[in-house]
């Protein structure tokens, strides 16, 4: 009883020196404030994230970087989390199929507690630093990979357990945090330090650090498949299309890129199974889906390398 008392004490002296822990001088008074305050109050703060954010453009290049070159070596993007951030990882991974047409196993997330712990909060899984180095195992990690360790705390076990684990492997190691000199950072090989300073609700940290690690997500998964050929130009052309809505913006795509009306861009969808980027080529170039699809595949999937190759 004793050992597991000063283990408590011992991990409340570590979390009082961590500055996402601290107390916002700004909010002491956050119990006596109106709605219109609190509204205020944390709209003020929560300009501070892109400004910490902002920080840290250099090492979000290189895990873009990283994460893209995983991409094109058939690598994967691993998220590991716990709570908040593992949440955050499968959101973005999640996303990832719809909007740019990749299968769900290239960008994938593991949170602490299983799936249970996306919707029910499974606090005492994120201790469990054995774990997070068998969830990565048990996903077949390889040195081609690049995991992405999210622990605002920066010393969460489990994502600790699944970093140090993919260091054994040689894959690349990212961790975003958001405090400084925390042993998350001291593990990985790059790392990303957005100090966004207290929340207004002592400890909260589902508040801006939740808020500055879906910023840095968006641009590591979006600045990759933007490296390895999922857009052209700023347009979604590699995106999966499964619904009537996603229908419509598929031909709107087609149309504006290659100034067809509707009913022939429609036929073109069609034939080429509704992937627009074929579409486009097809239209442009005036050859059938599967020469369009030979074209794509010779140019690494990079729709304006393609073009500019055949001078349209």
């Amino acid at each position: 009883m004793n050992d597991k008392l000063n283990k408590i004490d011992q991990l409340s002296q570590d979390i009082g020196t961590l500055t996402s822990e601290t107390r916002n001088p700004a909010s002491q008074h956050l119990d006596q404030m109106s709605a219109l305050e609190i509204a205020t109050l944390m709209n003020a703060q929560d300009v501070l994230v892109t400004q910490a954010v902002q920080t840290q453009l250099i090492p979000i290049g290189q895990a873009i970087d990283a994460a893209a070159l995983a991409l094109s070596n058939d690598g994967r993007i691993i998220y590991v989390g716990a709570g908040t951030s593992g949440r955050l990882g499968i959101l973005d991974a999640s996303e990832c199929p719809p909007t740019f047409g990749v299968s769900p196993d290239r960008v994938v997330a593991l949170i602490a507690g299983g799936k249970d712990a996306m919707f029910t909060a499974q606090e005492g899984s994120e201790d469990n630093h054995a774990q997070g180095a068998q969830d990565l195992l048990d996903i077949q990690i390889t040195d081609k990979d690049v995991v992405i360790g999210l622990a605002a705390s920066g010393r969460t076990p489990y994502v600790l357990g699944a970093i140090e684990k993919a260091n054994e492997l040689d894959a690349t190691t990212i961790a975003i945090t958001c405090n400084p000199n925390t042993l998350l950072e001291a593990a990985a090989k790059v790392g990303i330090i957005p100090i966004v300073g207290p929340e207004i609700l002592t400890g909260s940290t589902r508040l801006k650090s939740g808020t500055a690690q879906k910023m840095i997500l968006n641009m590591i998964s979006t600045g990759a498949m933007v490296q390895v050929g999922k857009c052209y130009g700023n347009l979604m052309v590699d995106l999966k299309v499964s619904n009537q809505k996603l229908k419509a913006r598929a031909l709107k795509l087609l149309c504006d890129t290659t100034q067809i009306d509707t009913q022939k861009a429609t036929s073109i969808l069609v034939a080429a199974d509704w992937n627009v980027k074929t579409g486009i080529l097809m239209s442009k170039a005036n050859v059938s889906a599967e020469t369009a699809i030979k074209i794509l595949v010779k140019n690494n999937g990079k729709l304006a390398i393609a073009i500019e190759k055949l001078n349209i």
